[in-house]
């Protein structure tokens, strides 16, 4: 049952990923430094180091940010969609590291990428036109939705 409910997770963390490609490894790192994740001891301690948890979330705030500029590229290209499953799958790996099942972890949070990257363009594409082609409302939805829910995720793995 806990394999289950671990790859369940990698899984959602990687649908993140594919929201926000930033905000997965920031809020697994979040995860691991209030100790939701346990990563004592395993591969994945690093993560919970203040420097590291700071790096990525000065990086996850960017994200926030130049994905409301007009010029960011769709998710859906291929160094964005690529970028997306590398940290969907870095995700994932760090939270089956707390249950030592980094490997079916790591393709769980690769298939939840790509079920984010191609769902949440989906999503935008409707919020947008139903916002009469504006897209900002979806964008900050989007954004609430993958920041709120990567936490809620992250704090999870610790009720396992």
């Amino acid at each position: 049952m806990t394999q289950v409910l671990v790859l369940l997770l990698a899984a959602l963390i990687g649908v993140v990923a594919g929201s926000r490609a930033m905000t997965a490894p920031a809020v697994v790192a979040w995860g691991a430094l209030l100790g939701w994740i346990d990563v004592g001891d395993k591969w994945s301690e690093w993560i919970a180091h203040p420097i590291t948890v700071t790096v990525l979330t000065i990086f996850m705030l960017a994200e926030l940010v130049t994905d409301q500029l007009p010029k960011t590229p769709s998710r859906k290209v291929p160094a964005q969609f690529i970028a997306r499953v590398i940290t969907g799958a870095f995700a994932g790996a760090v939270i089956g590291s707390a249950f030592f099942h980094t490997f079916s972890a790591t393709g769980a949070g690769v298939i939840g990428a790509v079920l984010g990257t191609l769902g949440g363009a989906e999503l935008r594409k409707r919020l947008a036109a139903a916002n009469n082609g504006n897209d900002r409302p979806g964008a900050f939805t989007e954004d609430a939705i993958a920041v709120g829910g990567g936490f809620l995720v992250a704090f999870l793995v610790s009720l396992i």
